[in-house]
This record gives C-alpha cells, sequence and structure tokens, in this order.
C-alpha cells in the first residue's frame, strides 16, 4: 500500500487514501482476488517490518509485524483442509514457519528472520498470481 515515506505532507492524507483504495479493491475482488490482496499486504507488511528492524523503529516493526501475523493467521483459517488436502496442510506449516521466523526476528532484533519469511510467502504469492 502507500506509505510515509517519499510523500510530502505524509501522514493522515496518506493513510486514508491508502485504506480508500484497499476497500474499493476488495469490493470488487473475487474470492482468488482476495487471496491475491491478502499476498499483496503481507508481502508489504513484511518489507516494513524488515525496514523497521534494519532503522531500529521498534514502535513500526511491532505494528507491521502484528498486521503480517494477523494476515497469515487469515490465510491459514482460510485453507480447505477437506479439498485442499496435503497442499493446505503444506501450506498451514509454511503459514506457521513464517510466523515463527517473524517472532525470531523481533526477539532477535533482526531483519534476517523476516526477509527469510517474506522469501517464502513470496513463492506462495507468485505462484498465486500465476494461478489465476
Amino acid at each position: 500500500m502507500f506509505y510515509n515515506q517519499g510523500y510530502a505532507g505524509g501522514g493522515a492524507a496518506a493513510r486514508r487514501y491508502a485504506a480508500i483504495h484497499s476497500g474499493s479493491r476488495t469490493e470488487s475482488a473475487t474470492p482468488h482476488g482476495l487471496v491475491k490482496i491478502l499476498f499483496d499486504e503481507l508481502l508489504l507488511a513484511m518489507d516494513a517490518a524488515a525496514l523497521a528492524e534494519r532503522n531500529g523503529d521498534r514502535m513500526k516493526v511491532s505494528d507491521k509485524q502484528a498486521r503480517a501475523m494477523s494476515i497469515l493467521f487469515a490465510l491459514e483459517s482460510s485453507l480447505d483442509y477437506d479439498r485442499g488436502g496435503d497442499v493446505a496442510v503444506g501450506l498451514a506449516q509454511i503459514y506457521r514457519e513464517a510466523r515463527r521466523l517473524l517472532l525470531v526476528g523481533a526477539k532477535e532484533r533482526s531483519a534476517a528472520p523476516v526477509d527469510d519469511a517474506r522469501a517464502m510467502v513470496a513463492e506462495i504469492a507468485e505462484a498465486w498470481n500465476q494461478i489465476g
């Protein structure tokens, strides 16, 4: 989404625009499109968490980490184990590992585990994008 970096005036106006843009994307999205939006938002949150970690911005790390964790939980809870079988189980394991890595990054105050989690999720997101 759009964050304050690079925007003159930044702050509240940029956040309002981002919220409006996000809302309009979700209103017209198909179920496949909604998952794509979740992946997009997850990758952005992970990028922001890693950047904040590198900059030592603990408040932003916490905020972006919480957002990423929330999205990972949403993705996992949307899995259909009956129809998805082993694929759903595998995705759940990846989402759990990504959450674990986010926690390790926060505990160690290191961006490297967050980058590792992002790389795992980015592969799934790319595959999802290629499906449709």
